[in-house]
């Protein structure tokens, strides 16, 4: 390969990792509207999570067509290669960011005309941690720091933590009024789809690990 053409395939591969940053950013919005959505009850900001998701959807296919495209025309090696199959991977995780948000959506419109049956403050942390957690892998990535594997599993610990707490709050207010059961079973969905969304977080920063060591990391999801 020449000068221009390496100078040419390394711009290429600039590019990858400026699109799935890009892509991590929307997926992290699109929690962050999801929850608002939910706790407002704001049908208008569901729309923009479908929005937003139909954006993932499309950075996913156009990500998958580069990254197929650099393995086929350059035959990448060694880091290169890790790099390129670390994206593909990566963009799969954030897809289902995307999906997840949009399940909280649904649970959100299914909500529509009912209250909540108390002022809700242990989700919107939840999701804060989540998102925390998503951008964290993200910058790991573009920054190839596999060192922030570890702040994303403390944070993986605490929104566990918190999982455990709400469920057993909610359950709480179903078990002393049977009124409660429809709300609170819409809870225990919204708190689960984080606790994914966490996992997927930590997928991210495995492969980032891979992407740098080539050593696996299992994480059971």
């Amino acid at each position: 390969m020449g000068p221009e053409a390496r100078k040419a395939y390394h711009e290429e591969l600039k590019e990858l990792k400026r699109m799935v940053e890009e892509m991590g950013d929307l997926a992290s919005n699109a929690i962050s509207l999801a929850t608002e959505g939910f706790v407002e009850l704001d049908e208008g900001k569901v729309r923009e999570v479908d929005d937003i998701d139909s954006k993932i959807y499309a950075y996913d296919r156009a990500i998958e067509r580069k990254s197929l495209n650099l393995i086929a025309l350059q035959a990448p090696v060694a880091k290169d290669l890790r790099f390129i199959g670390t994206c593909l991977k990566i963009i799969t995780d954030l897809d289902r960011v995307g999906r997840y948000s949009m399940d909280i959506g649904k649970v959100t419109e299914r909500m529509l005309g009912k209250t909540h049956m108390k002022k809700l403050v242990s989700i919107p942390h939840m999701a804060q941690l989540t998102i925390e957690m998503v951008d964290t892998a993200i910058d790991a990535f573009v920054e190839g720091d596999e060192t922030k594997i570890e702040p994303i599993y403390e944070n993986e610990e605490k929104v566990d933590a918190l999982y455990d707490e709400i469920f057993r709050e909610v359950l709480t207010y179903m078990l002393e009024d049977s009124r409660n059961i429809t709300i609170g079973t819409q809870y225990i969905l919204v708190i689960r789809y984080l606790e994914r969304i966490a996992d997927h977080a930590c997928n991210i920063v495995e492969r980032v690990v891979y992407m740098e060591t080539g050593e696996m990391i299992e994480h059971d999801i």
